[in-house]
């Protein structure tokens, strides 16, 4: 589903070059729950946005569902996230001027072929499928930590996409919460088949994910199968 081969990202100022991420070769199949860990500053939110097609990388090859990707525009790398790709950030991004219901429906307004009633319609599917049925209309401020958080997860899930990237998803939850917005995420990609790639730096939930990958220095310094962690959770 993704394939980074020979990935490096490198910032550059006048002064100063940031190699944030180096030979990098990682791929994510389809319907895999990827887990990523590594101290703060190594890379990992890096690797998440060049996943997402939020940023580019110095050098190597990004393929999303066996597409290459290094040759398309940004309307072209636009349409593909709206597409395919669910994002999951750990501050939530909810505009708070929005009910929870426009909050979600935000995604579908870019794609022209999908109606004002099947936006409603997708909205209400997700939110029930978070728990959040009875909010529809009420507002972020309004909402605990952990409702803003899965009213960000059915957003990332109304357009249905394939691959959902979520960026420490729980690290601003207490721990019931956590296990709350966790337990939706394993229900997504185990009912759904949906491919999730999560950073976190929280290892009993990384253990709950079928494989782990571990970052130092911007360099991938490990790669663990979790099959029977992740059946028995």
């Amino acid at each position: 589903m993704i394939t980074l081969s020979n990935i490096e990202k490198v910032y550059q100022t006048k002064t100063i070059e940031t190699v944030a991420l180096q030979n990098v070769n990682l791929t994510v199949p389809k319907g895999e729950f990827l887990s990523i860990m590594g101290p703060s500053g190594c890379g990992k939110s890096t690797l998440l946005n060049i996943m997402g097609l939020l940023d580019i990388p110095s050098s190597g090859i990004v393929t999303i569902d066996g597409q290459p990707i290094e040759t398309y525009k940004d309307k072209e790398l636009a349409h593909i996230r709206n597409q395919k790709i669910g994002f999951v950030f750990q501050s939530y991004h909810l505009v708070n001027d929005l009910s929870v219901m426009d909050n979600v429906e935000l995604p579908l307004l870019y794609r022209s072929s999908i109606s004002g009633s099947e936006r409603t319609k997708r909205a209400k599917a997700a939110l029930e499928k978070v728990g959040l049925s009875a909010r529809t209309q009420h507002y972020p401020n309004q909402l605990s930590g952990g409702q803003r958080q899965r009213v960000a997860i059915a957003r990332a899930l109304v357009g249905q996409p394939e691959i959902i990237l979520a960026d420490e998803p729980t690290g601003n939850l207490d721990s019931v919460m956590g296990e709350e917005v966790m337990n939706i995420l394993l229900d997504l990609n185990r009912l759904d088949g949906t491919t999730i790639v999560m950073v976190t730096h929280d290892e009993n939930m990384a253990l709950k994910t079928e494989r782990l990958v571990r970052f130092f220095d911007g360099q991938q310094v490990s790669d663990s199968k979790l099959i029977a962690n992740f059946q028995q959770v």
